[in-house]
């Protein structure tokens, strides 16, 4: 069968019995670093004595059939670098194919650096989404951003510390400056820390340079009633970010129960 196992993303201690004893007793292990699991696996005690595989980014294409055919016969285990493999790590298309080819699929779960920072954000938990790194263009980051501007569910994203402050910036300027957001860094680590607020507020925050892993959590929009002409100019807003015109106005619809042609007609008649 195929294993995925969660690790540490920061605290040794969040290494769970189950997790250990599996890289105590497996045979056959991928992990996104051979030296990473190396490290880990030295640092708890453990002598690893499983024929290793490398599975990161850059071969996971050309490397799943091999380890699906291992899967097969043996129990290959899979590990990222920390926290969940395939989530946001690789281990997606493996566990694709194995799924397809009905090879039988488990999980030891474990430490999360998404829901450790939506449980202590201090925003709504009961409906959110994962949206992963954000690109590093400018440009990029606007347009991912653009297309969330009327997501109602609370949003995470991970960010590098070096474009905390940029990504910031450019949420400011599409969702507006006062809507509620935190950023947790060095999660389960000596330097843990969340600063909450507005984005205006978490800006002035992020001017101090602050180091360490970052997982950004935005409150999602809130839910309202306004006119056709109103949205229009918010559509035409999103098109220049480069969303078709139509579909902006169709999720602006949604979001505010107002007719999508209606919006799209205000929005023609702002641009002639």
């Amino acid at each position: 069968m195929l294993i995925l196992a969660a690790t540490p993303i920061g605290n040794l201690g969040d290494a769970s019995p189950r997790l250990r004893e599996l890289l105590d007793s497996c045979e056959y292990l991928a992990a996104e670093d051979t030296r990473v699991i190396k490290q880990l696996c030295g640092a708890l005690g453990i002598k690893l004595h499983a024929k290793l595989f490398s599975l990161h980014e850059h071969n996971e294409s050309e490397r799943i059939e091999s380890l699906v055919e291992l899967a097969r016969s043996k129990d290959l285990v899979v590990v990222s670098d920390a926290g969940m493999p395939t989530v946001s790590d690789p281990g997606f298309q493996l566990v694709r194919l194995a799924a397809a080819e009905d090879i039988e699929i488990s999980i030891v779960p474990g430490p999360s650096a998404v829901l450790a920072a939506l449980a202590v954000s201090g925003l709504p938990t009961d409906r959110f989404s994962f949206e992963g790194f954000l690109p590093r263009k400018q440009g990029d980051r606007k347009r991912v951003f653009g297309d969330l501007q009327s997501e109602r569910r609370t949003m995470i994203f991970f960010e590098a510390p070096h474009r905390i402050l940029e990504s910031l910036e450019d949420a400011a300027s599409v969702f507006s400056p006062d809507r509620k957001a935190s950023v947790s860094r060095e999660l389960t680590k000596k330097f843990e820390h969340t600063e909450r607020g507005t984005l205006k507020d978490l800006i002035e925050w992020a001017r101090t340079e602050p180091k360490g892993e970052m997982v950004l959590v935005i409150a999602g929009a809130e839910p309202t009633s306004a006119d056709p002409e109103s949205l229009a100019a918010l559509a035409l807003q999103m098109a220049s970010d480069g969303m078709r015109l139509k579909e902006a106005a169709g999720e602006l619809a949604k979001a505010h129960s107002v007719s999508s042609s209606a919006i799209y007609d205000a929005a023609l008649r702002l641009k002639a």
